[in-house]
């Protein structure tokens, strides 16, 4: 039997498969709130060994992107709740991933039309995040320049992740994701050509992982480190990261760091396949001699690549983006090699008039089928 088809005990959620349906934003909830349409889109693809959520804001603060749905109201989780409910009836298991965008994001969307929060006030320069263009007209538009978050700021977003982490267990999830990758917040502290900080979390390559690791450990302390896992995007460079000089030395060390948490698992995002560099040949294999807990992948992957980084021993679960868009069945047409129907780039993103159409109108192998 192939690997990619075999049940898996991920530090006690049991999955019937080790194919993950990636994290991606889809922008899709109109008013903030999962409805019926984001209930079946994910029910569609509940065959998944894990569904790992869109990103999820923590805080409307957290939010880069229009029309993304967020776990910071009574409201949200309600929705929620009708998605993992529906997930949980197919047999699915579905994490939610926590998500603050911090620079990536739009004064339009702000609280109060306040500036963005970062590490630094630096912007990140031709960066597109998804806002109001002008008033109820959406679209793509420059990031806006941040402000740096003060040391009790930083405090207050950790206790905002705790907060959701709370609510997505409320809400029925197995289990949350930290969004520490893509250039996103915590991201905006990992990296040291962008953190230029000279308190506690600048500087040093302890001091720039800090709010990371604090917040992990705080959403732990909540709700189990058994139910807590983080993604990162070691050498990322999406929405004006740079490399810096002890590059490799900070992944590898917040591997380690998080070898000793007990989490869920880690999950890589290679960001060759989203328009950036590949992670360099040979790192992945000094990363996984660092974390020896649970491991996933996203970036390319096909059933083939999949089955020999299992085989291999280099993953323990393989992660599919966009192939999970238009095609519910993803598993099943892998497990009888069926073929794999390529999506609507159009309609990747937005609340189109149609909210069902490139969302969850794409069919089913057998009933694509003429009879």
């Amino acid at each position: 039997m192939s690997k990619l088809f075999e049940p898996y005990d991920m530090n006690g959620t049991v999955l019937a498969n080790r194919i993950v349906m990636a994290p991606m934003t889809r922008s899709r909830a109109v008013t903030g709130i999962p409805d019926e349409h984001t209930a079946l889109y994910y029910e569609q693809r509940a065959t998944a060994g894990l569904i790992i959520s869109e990103g999820v804001p923590v805080s409307e603060e957290g939010r880069g992107y229009l029309f993304t749905p967020g776990i910071y109201t009574d409201e949200q989780a309600e929705g929620w709740k009708r998605v993992t409910d529906a997930v949980h009836v197919q047999g699915g298991k579905i994490f939610a991933q926590l998500w603050h965008v911090g620079r990536l994001s739009h004064v339009s969307i702000q609280p109060d039309e306040a500036a963005p929060v970062s590490s630094v006030a630096q912007i990140a320069e031709k960066s597109m995040v998804y806002a109001w263009v002008e008033p109820g007209t959406a679209g793509p538009i420059q990031a806006s320049r941040p402000r740096a978050l003060r040391v009790e700021e930083i405090h207050r977003i950790t206790a905002d992740f705790v907060r959701a982490a709370r609510r997505a267990m409320e809400a029925g999830f197995d289990g949350v994701e930290l969004h520490g990758a893509n250039g996103y917040l915590f991201e905006q502290f990992l990296n040291g050509a962008l953190n230029s900080r000279d308190d506690e979390y600048g500087g040093s390559i302890a001091n720039r992982r800090r709010f990371l690791m604090d917040t992990l450990d705080a959403v732990a302390h909540e709700i189990g480190s058994s139910r807590v896992a983080v993604r990162l995007s070691p050498f990322g460079r999406l929405y004006d990261m740079k490399p810096f000089a002890d590059e490799a030395e900070t992944w590898l060390s917040l591997a380690e760091a998080l070898n000793s948490k007990d989490l869920a698992y880690v999950h890589l995002s290679d960001q060759l396949t989203i328009g950036a560099e590949s992670i360099p040949d040979g790192f992945a294999a000094r990363f996984r001699q660092a974390y020896q807990g649970t491991l996933i992948a996203a970036g390319g992957f096909d059933s083939v690549t999949a089955e020999a980084a299992l085989d291999n021993g280099d993953l323990d679960l393989t992660a599919f983006g966009r192939p999970f868009i238009s095609n519910p069945d993803l598993v099943e047409r892998m497990r009888q090699n069926w073929p794999i129907v390529e999506p609507h780039r159009e309609s990747f993103y937005g609340a189109n008039k149609s909210l069902a159409k490139g969302y969850t109108d794409y069919p089913f192998y057998q009933e694509a089928q003429p009879s």
